[in-house]
């Protein structure tokens, strides 16, 4: 099944359109009931209107109703139905369609012969058109409704693998916070001691040779010192990838992600190049996690971006527009506004998120600049 459809994808949608157009006409030649020149005319416009049917479903819908009503075919108006019910979410537009392609198909042409017909065959060609008619707009309800729950199913896969890399990277940057204590309060705390220790030998003997070795023991470990504050530096601004060989992101490559996101985001503002390096990458990382909430749960919303900077602290502020489309319950591990809290609390700034004023979500960063 799943080879006939792959197989199926592959034909080209002219190729498709025009086998449509070839199936309508055959089918009016087979049932040509109107054979004036005004009823050839509609038909032949009803049938090549086929050709257009995917940028122009409700037009190309429109033009096979003279066609329904003039001749004895089904082929173009389930095919006009079909199409425009694929396309659409309106669900009223639908349910007019479906009366009018009834209306059309059991009436009487010309409408002289209403009466010849009879008001209850007409009221039964009328019951039986219906149901004809709800059967391709259900079914391509249904190809609009596969084609929805396949993206979605894409779109939860991709969250899924993007909460366990911010999970493990989050996991990552509590044991290198960890680590970075442990060195900060007793490795860096013991060689202190040890260069003290050696300043004062330094200054306390008077042989050569010990003010020598105490003088070389005391600049080892001052330089031990300015290694290790460099090291825990690094390590509680490491945003948690296995490596650090590749680049950490930045401010300069926020422009980048917003437009990549894949959602309708706009960045505004700018901050001062003298930002650093650590709450430039939680800022990135700010901006990263809450366009992938955006597109995980409120679908077709747009997103804003804006960068500011309050006296002695800078930030970010992520705002999303309530959803347009209905957004499925998505499982998460919960762990990505968690990570970029223990990043906002490793440089003593606040992370808030929560529902916003005009029914959509917001996320504000906030670090001070004395402590970046």
């Amino acid at each position: 099944m799943s080879r006939t459809r792959e197989l199926w994808k592959r034909v080209p949608a002219p190729v498709v359109d025009l086998a449509l157009v070839a199936a309508a006409a055959v089918d009016v030649w087979l049932n040509l009931w109107d054979d004036t020149r005004l009823g050839v005319s509609l038909a032949a416009i009803g049938c090549a209107a086929l050709a257009f049917r995917r940028r122009f479903p409700l037009g190309v819908f429109l033009l096979t109703l003279p066609v329904a009503l003039t001749q004895d075919v089904a082929v173009a108006p389930v095919v006009a139905l079909f199409t425009l019910a694929e396309r659409s979410r309106n669900r009223r537009l639908l349910a007019v369609g479906v009366a009018l392609t009834a209306v059309a198909s059991s009436t009487p042409w010309p409408v002289e012969n209403l009466t010849e017909a009879g008001r209850t065959m007409t009221l039964i060609l009328f019951v039986y058109s219906l149901a004809t008619a709800a059967a391709p707009v259900l079914f391509g309800q249904l190809v609009q409704t596969r084609r929805d729950l396949a993206r979605r199913l894409a779109e939860i896969e991709e969250v899924r693998e993007h909460e366990r890399a911010l999970h493990a990277q989050a996991v990552l940057a509590r044991e290198r916070a960890q680590l970075a204590r442990e060195m900060h309060d007793v490795v860096s705390h013991q060689v202190s001691l040890i260069a003290v220790r050696a300043g004062a030998l330094q200054v306390a003997t008077n042989d050569t040779d010990a003010k020598e070795a105490a003088r070389t023991i005391r600049s080892l470990s001052v330089t031990t010192l300015d290694e290790l504050r460099t090291m825990v530096t690094l390590l509680r601004a490491s945003g948690g990838q296995a490596t650090e060989l590749t680049p950490q992101p930045t401010l300069a490559d926020l422009r980048k992600l917003v437009e990549s996101s894949g959602t309708h985001a706009a960045l505004k503002g700018e901050l001062a190049p003298a930002v650093g390096t650590p709450a430039q990458r939680a800022i990135y990382r700010t901006v990263q996690e809450a366009l992938t909430n955006v597109r995980k749960h409120a679908p077709g919303a747009t997103a804003c971006i804006e960068l500011w900077q309050d006296g002695d602290a800078v930030g970010v502020t992520v705002t999303n527009t309530p959803p347009t489309r209905p957004s499925l319950s998505l499982p998460g591990s919960q762990q990505g506004l968690v990570g970029l809290r223990e990043r906002a609390d490793l440089l003593h700034g606040t992370l808030e998120s929560g529902p916003s004023e005009e029914g959509g979500y917001q996320v504000r960063l906030r670090i001070p600049l004395s402590t970046d």
